[in-house]
């Protein structure tokens, strides 16, 4: 008796089990014996992916305008020195001409002046004078020598009157000390054009006095 009850339960399960699998696929039960045409025709899932759109990312890029820095550069702009020279304009001696502060005596003018600040004493002054012998040669038509001797308190007391005379006292007050030097000045402005201290180099006076007498 137990064994007819079990054999009819398994019997009802398998029926069960086999129509849930039926209803479960749609698909379940086609023939696949058919052509192509007849297969598309009769297969209820023919063209058709139950996941088909079913992909949230699909289309998407998370990231797609997400790039904060997008466009942007966080350079730009943020450059503190972007055209700026922190030095313009921070050179003292920019846009200024060295100067004596006056023009020179008449008896100076039309020729570029040469002022030798001279000492017996000078060393420097002994390695230059065979330069200034030579410049007092090449250009003695076209240039005025002018020879401040300070070598000691009679000689500085007569550079001092000189000076006074051709316009050169403050000149001379500021430079005495500076023995062994040559100094080009333009006599109508007053504008030193070179200015050099134990300098035997000829070239560099030649320069400036070629030029300033081509003027």
């Amino acid at each position: 008796m137990k064994i007819k009850y079990f054999s009819l339960f398994a019997i009802v399960s398998l029926l069960s089990v086999g129509t849930l699998t039926a209803c479960a696929n749609p698909c379940a039960g086609q023939s696949t014996s058919t052509t192509a045409n007849q297969v598309t025709q009769n297969d209820p899932c023919a063209g058709k992916n139950p996941c088909a759109g079913a992909n949230p990312c699909a289309g998407k890029n998370p990231c797609a305008g997400a790039n904060p820095c997008a466009g942007k550069n966080p350079c730009a702009g943020a450059n503190p020195c972007a055209g700026k020279n922190p030095c313009a304009g921070a050179n003292p001696c920019a846009g200024k001409t060295k100067t004596i502060g006056a023009s020179l005596a008449q008896e100076l003018q039309g020729k570029p002046v040469v002022v030798d600040i001279y000492a017996s004493w000078c060393a420097a002054c002994k390695n230059i004078a065979p330069t200034l012998a030579q410049l007092e040669k090449d250009y003695a038509e076209s240039v005025n020598f002018v020879v401040l001797n300070v070598s000691d308190q009679s000689t500085t007391t007569q550079a001092q009157t000189k000076a006074k005379k051709l316009g050169l006292a403050k000149f001379l007050k500021e430079n005495k000390t500076q023995t062994g030097m040559l100094t080009i000045i333009d006599p109508a402005t007053g504008e030193i054009l070179a200015q050099h201290r134990n300098n035997p180099n000829i070239a560099d006076y030649q320069t400036v006095l070629d030029k300033a007498i081509s003027q």
